[in-house]
């Protein structure tokens, strides 16, 4: 007994003395902290010392090493400057072994969250790798320098038929995947571009088209040609340099690829939504108007340039209030002409934006989508005749009593430029442009037009209009006549690529970024719906038991824009149909009708300066999936309205240059989409109602989501790796938002256990079908599949069978791609295999046909044997029949021969004397029996003489019979003397026996009582459990709601903090965080926090600050009961969140169960970490002369082990069940020893300091333990098991 705790409590318990003295006056106490140190040391390595990520708002994430486990976080060292931090457990995630480790699929890594997608996209990205992928989503970081040889011809050559997963991860591959998917199914397919601004989007597009036409648009011709030189157009008309970047695509666009039966390119189609229309009059300081306009001041030749009246950027009102530089290519040797600068201007370097070089490029590219001369000079005049329309400046004059407008003296000469390039007679512009025409409702068939002059505001608002009407139609003209160029007759399917404006935010948003962020919000939901949704039901439908995930639902903040009456969309419409409009009005309407929604609030709620300031009624802060966004609703009405003055309309109908006469003809004689849906807005002769810019939306929206729904989808998420468009500089905390708000977190989730890949049997079995012999194409498709599978030899673990379909594991395409892309000879090849393993099952099926025939023959000699024995018994039936009458005098003289060893036994019962006077006469008489049946059995000795013999021998066997009796009754006489004397002794020892039992019968009174005071405490331990269970559920809902309140107000805080964070960084704006008060701190000294006994009780027992360690030390040495009670509360606390943490981020493939109390035995719902922990009432016999009762009262429990139910709280092997008990031993609420006994590997036997992250971390009062009936035992029955499993008795306490 050499343990130190151990002599401590056995002298402590026969001493009574306490343990503050003992420890004091006694050396024991030295080797006590040793050992403390040592455990200390031992627990922390083998606990939770371990390589983490955690948050980080400059990286994203940071690589550390837990240290402690906290109330709330979890204490983390880092590794690159060894700082401690704290985070939520939630937050931190475990890392990989093995750091250097890169992947192609996310999905291949040992642990899927958040810190490991982040830092392998970071090893990829350093190492020029800028695309990865997260199951069948390919993930791109925007490298911002050319990457010729990533998308050279060779290139596009070495991904045409490769399967996923077979080379590097690529945009080729994806878009040959979508091919191949196309061919197979015949189904038209969709790669979603999705992306912030700068984040690539344009350039995948620009590649997946690249790739389509080299491979499968040869024969196109010249279609082809102009498929790819759709860029360039409708980049230069609808592209402009924002702060993000300098080729921002500033509207959203849908380019179908067709093909034909034969699966080649025969033409295409495009579909714009939402040009930003406001660009055209005015930009921000640092952006640009659209490209057009600074390619034709930089590229056009003199010629045009005088033609065109055109200037520098700073003489024209709608350019000089962005940024007048021009960009050049680094490589282009073409300077622009100096006196086209603006004063102070200067170039750029970009890479792919060039003014003057794309300008050239342009006019190549409108000639070859079939544009002559004179049309391509009439779309210049156009674009320069906005130019000068935005020059016309307004006075204020007094017309007839009337406050009207005319036109500046200065703006005369840019109103005769306009006319003039618009084909219209300058004094009709001028009118137009000053007044408006009004009719009346009577007077004649049509009423009476008259003119209403204009406010110099009113002139400027209409200017404004009609510039942003020309350009917007003339863009939709442009996109027409390309459409034409690339007609698809004779198309069979097509593969479509999304391109549309990403996820926006800037200090001040309007409009325009509200229409951009709610198509954002609708492509976020339709991803949700697809990927997560639809994926979870599809597991489900088939059975592959797949666990659900949650995720983050963003139908709400849709809801807030879509809604039928209340929604911003439809409040916004309502408003523009009132006499007058006012934003104010819009605003409150819409913070009146959606009270308390989450997903809005008001300005001032902004974690930015600059959104505090601004009134209620000025704007809306709307929480969206990417983050929250302030927009100021001043000109939300003006940019929502389509219609331009009726003047206005007349008099372009009646231009001089056709192609404008063109814009403004009704929309019957314009080109349509396909779906039917005009390019151009209702002339005012065809139209009641003008649709709202956001109503025309929304609808083509719905219509682009329809179509979408019905194609299969491949997704693309590009990233933006910084703000400063930057080459190879990558920003953690951006890029991890920008993936998040990607779902890319709840696809790695689903991904853990899901099967993305998958087809149907009977797809495959189609495929195959053409080149199938007779006697296999009649397999069942289901059961040719498992053959084909089998032939394949490919890891059942990859692959799962559902009802309809096989599915695959993630990473493993190239198995799935292999198996749908064989050409003819290879599914021969394949149909052979499949063929020969028929016959291989079929040579089996003749083995065990041979093997049954033997056994057949073996059976028949079976038979045949049995056939010769009844022969046999037959044969001896005859010959017995023949001597029957011998054969009964026979049995008599057997049956006479047995009543001569009655005589025998007769004699054996007499009394010793008499068995010797009568032994000689019964042997003579025997041996005369004997003779007797000899004689019956020879067949020379006549019947009659041995009927005479035999009768003979009867009359002397009962004379016999007769003397033996006699002389019995008389030996019987004296045995019952014999007998009669026993009995009197006999009862004289059963008197004695009688005495012995009652004390016996006492004591097992004594131990039924014991028993009956034991259940009976149970009953009332069950009633007072039951009320607590009752009360403790009113306090679950309680908590419930407070926690979702909760988790509201951190997404809240979240969603605010995640752009104003991110627009600060950009613009260097200063962010206001509400930062949240630190939880009181208690300042541990050299001393145990126990020592200083004048600190106040309710100080003491707050243990939030408290270390990991400093709980251990405080248990072990503690003299306060209140102190040590809250103390391994706390500790045991700690350990169940740590243990939950590993065990919700432990690796699928080598998770390790926890030990713990048998699950049978946990309550039904989820403990609550801060659920109170007194102790429940235990027999007083359990708390007397115990020699450990100062800890708490010991209870002894045994229950069953029920893999069942086992499986989700024990640590169990994943083959074979086990049966047998866990014994627990529970010191006050906590375990101190525990033991597992099973069918099937040895005894488990754990202490308290030295197993704690291995054994039960539940309080005894928060489990049914002593509810159980029989499930608590006796003190000595858990040390006779204790004892026999080798544990030693009394294990130590917690170190």
């Amino acid at each position: 007994m050499n343990d130190p705790i151990y002599q401590i409590k056995l002298i402590a318990s026969t001493k009574r003395l306490s343990f503050h003295h003992f420890f004091k006056s006694h050396q024991i106490f030295k080797q006590l902290c040793k050992m403390e140190v040592s455990s200390r040391g031992s627990t922390a390595s083998n606990g939770f010392e371990r390589a983490v990520w955690a948050p980080d708002s400059q990286l994203g994430y940071v690589l550390g090493d837990i240290v402690d486990i906290g109330a709330e976080m979890l204490s983390i060292k880092r590794r690159d400057n060894q700082q401690i931090i704290q985070a939520s457990h939630d937050v931190v995630f475990p890392a990989d072994e093995n750091l250097e480790k890169v992947v192609d699929d996310n999905c291949s890594l040992m642990y899927l969250n958040e810190g490991t997608l982040l830092h392998n996209c970071h090893q990829r990205y350093e190492k020029k790798q800028i695309y990865t992928y997260v199951a069948n989503i390919l993930v791109s970081i925007n490298p911002y320098e050319p990457q010729r040889e990533l998308y050279s011809t060779e290139t596009i050559a070495s991904y045409r038929g490769k399967s996923l997963g077979q080379m590097a991860p690529h945009i080729y591959a994806l878009t040959d995947k979508a091919y191949r998917d196309m061919r197979r199914t015949g189904e038209a397919q969709s790669l979603i571009v999705s992306g912030e601004s700068g984040a690539g989007k344009t350039e995948s597009q620009k590649a997946v088209l690249k790739y389509l036409c080299e491979n499968w648009g040869k024969e196109a011709g010249p279609i082809q040609q102009r498929l790819l030189e759709t860029n360039p157009i409708l980049e230069a008309f609808g592209n402009a340099k924002t702060t993000r970047n300098n080729n921002s695509s500033r509207f959203g666009k849908f380019v179908e690829i067709h093909f034909n039966n034969k699966h080649l390119v025969t033409g295409g189609f495009v579909s714009h939504y939402l040009l930003e229309k406001s660009r055209i009059c005015t930009q921000a300081s640092n952006e640009r108007n659209y490209h057009i306009f600074y390619q034709l001041i930089a590229g056009a030749d003199d010629e045009m340039y005088k033609v065109f009246g055109l200037s520098s950027p700073d003489r024209f009102n709608y350019l000089k209030r962005g940024t007048l530089d021009f960009f050049v290519r680094p490589e282009n040797e073409k300077p622009i002409n100096k006196e086209r600068f603006a004063a102070g201007a200067s170039t750029s370097v970009d890479r792919i934006v060039d003014d003057a070089g794309d300008f050239a490029n342009l006019m190549r590219c409108l000639e070859k989508c079939g544009l002559d001369r004179p049309q391509i000079m009439q779309i210049f005049g156009i674009v320069a005749a906005i130019l000068h329309l935005g020059n016309i400046d307004f006075v204020a004059c007094n017309d007839g009593g009337k406050e009207g407008s005319n036109l500046t003296p200065g703006s005369e000469n840019s109103c005769g430029c306009a006319a003039r390039l618009l084909g219209i007679d300058d004094q009709q512009l001028r009118m137009a442009l000053t007044s408006r025409a009004m009719q009346t409702t009577r007077g004649g068939s049509k009423g009476t037009l008259y003119m209403v002059p204009l406010k110099p505001t009113e002139a400027l608002a209409a200017r404004d209009a009609l510039a942003k009407a020309i350009y917007s139609r003339l863009f939709d003209w442009i996109v027409a006549t390309i459409n034409k160029s690339i007609p698809f007759n004779d198309s069979h399917s097509y593969i479509g690529v999304l391109d549309i404006a990403g996820f926006e935010f800037f200090t001040i948003n309007s409009f325009e970024q509200f229409c951009i962020n709610y198509c954002n919000e609708k492509l976020q939901n339709f991803f949700n719906e697809r990927i997560l949704k639809q994926e979870q039901e599809l597991y489900e439908k088939e059975g592959l038991g797949v666990e659900k995930i949650t995720y983050v639902d963003n139908q709400d903040c849709i809801d807030l824009f879509e809604r039928r009456g209340t929604g911003m969309l439809d409040l916004l419409d309502e408003e523009m149909r009132l006499p007058k409009p006012l934003h104010t009005h819009f605003t409150t309407a819409v913070h009146d009708s959606n009270k308390k929604h989450f997903r809005l609030d008001a300005p001032r709620k902004s974690l930015l300066k600059e959104h505090r300031g601004m009134r209620d009624d000025d704007g809306l802060l709307v929480r969206h999936f990417a983050g929250t966004v302030c927009y100021e609703t001043a000109q939300f009405i003006e940019k929502n309205n389509d219609a331009l003055h009726a003047s206005l309309e007349a008099l372009f109908e009646a231009s001089s240059t056709p192609l404008i006469k063109l814009l403004f003809e009704t929309p019957q004689e314009m080109p349509a989409t396909p779906g039917g849906s005009l390019l151009s807005t209702p002339s005012r002769a065809k139209r009641l109602v003008v649709p709202s810019v956001g109503s025309k939306f929304r609808a083509q929206l719905a219509v682009l989501l329809e179509k979408l729904s019905h194609t299969g989808t491949h997704f693309v998420r590009c990233v933006k790796p910084n703000s400063s468009m930057s080459p190879w500089c990558f920003d953690g905390s951006s890029v991890l938002s920008q993936l998040r708000c990607a779902g890319m977190g709840s696809v790695l989730r689903l991904m853990q256990n899901g099967y993305p890949s998958r087809t149907g049997f009977s797809d495959l079995y189609t495929m195959y079908a053409s080149v199938l012999p007779p006697e296999i194409a009649r397999l069942d498709p289901r059961l040719f599949c498992k053959c084909l599978f089998r032939v394949l030899g490919l890891d059942n673990d990859d692959f799962k069978f559902g009802m309809t379909k096989i599915f695959f594991r993630p990473a493993k395409f190239a198995e799935f791609d292999q198996l749908l892309r064989q050409d003819v000879d290879a599914m021969k090849g394949l149909v052979d295999k499949v063929k020969t393993w028929l016959h291989t099952v079929r040579w089996r099926k003749a083995q065990y046909g041979v093997w049954s025939v033997i056994k057949l023959k073996n059976k028949l000699l079976y038979r045949a044997e049995q056939v010769t024995m009844m022969q046999k018994y037959a044969r001896g039936f005859l010959v017995r029949q023949k001597f029957l009458s011998r054969f009964a005098v026979y049995r008599k003289a057997v049956n006479l021969q047995t009543r001569g060893f009655e005589m025998k036994n007769l004699v054996s019962e007499l009394s010793p004397t008499s068995r010797k006077a009568w032994e000689a006469e019964v042997s003579e008489s025997e041996k005369a029996l004997e003779l007797l049946v000899n004689f019956c059995k020879d067949q020379n000795v006549e019947l009659d003489r041995i009927i005479v013999d035999y009768e003979k021998g009867v009359a002397h066997v009962d004379k016999m019979i007769s003397d033996l009796r006699g002389q019995l009754a008389a030996d019987e006489a004296a045995r019952l003397a014999e007998i009669e004397r026993k009995m009197v002794e006999e009862r004289e020892r059963e008197e004695k026996e009688q005495q012995e039992a009652i004390l016996k019968a006492q004591e097992v009174e004594r131990y039924e009582a014991k028993r009956r005071e034991m259940e009976a405490e149970r009953v009332r331990v069950e009633a007072e459990f039951q009320k607590r269970q009752a009360e403790e559920k009113a306090r679950e809902m309680t908590a419930l709601a407070e926690e979702q309140e909760k988790r509201a107000r951190e997404e809240q805080k979240r969603l605010d903090g995640l752009v104003a964070a991110r627009l600060a960084s950009e613009k260097g704006a200063q962010a206001t965080m509400i930062e949240s008060p630190a939880p009181p701190t208690i300042v541990i000294g050299s001393s145990t926090p126990s020592g200083n006994s004048s600190q106040p009780k309710r100080a003491k027992l707050d243990l939030a600050s408290w270390k990991y360690s400093d709980l251990r030390e405080t248990i072990n040495t503690a003299q306060d009961a209140d102190l040590l009670a809250a103390c391994k509360e706390e500790f045991h606390r700690r350990l169940r969140v740590y243990n939950g943490w590993k065990q919700k981020n432990a690796n699928d493939q080598a998770k390790e169960k926890p030990r713990a109390v048998p699950l049978a035995m946990k309550k039904k719902t989820e403990m609550n970490n801060n659920e109170s922990t007194e102790a429940s009432p235990v027999p007083k016999s359990y708390q007397a002369n115990h020699p450990m009762h100062i800890a708490g009262p010991q209870r002894y429990f045994k229950v069953p082990l029920s893999i069942g139910r086992n499986l989700g709280s024990m640590r169990f092997e994943k083959s074979g069940a086990q049966y047998g008990f866990w014994y627990g031993h529970f010191n006050g609420q906590w375990i101190q020893r525990q033991i597992e006994i099973s069918n099937n590997k040895a005894p488990v036997v754990l202490s308290a300091g030295r197993d704690d992250f291995e054994m039960c971390q539940v309080p005894l009062n928060v489990t049914q333990l002593p509810t159980l009936r029989g499930a608590e035992i006796l003190e000595d029955d858990f040390e006779a098991m204790w004892d026999h499993v080798n544990g030693k008795k009394q294990g130590a306490m917690i170190h």
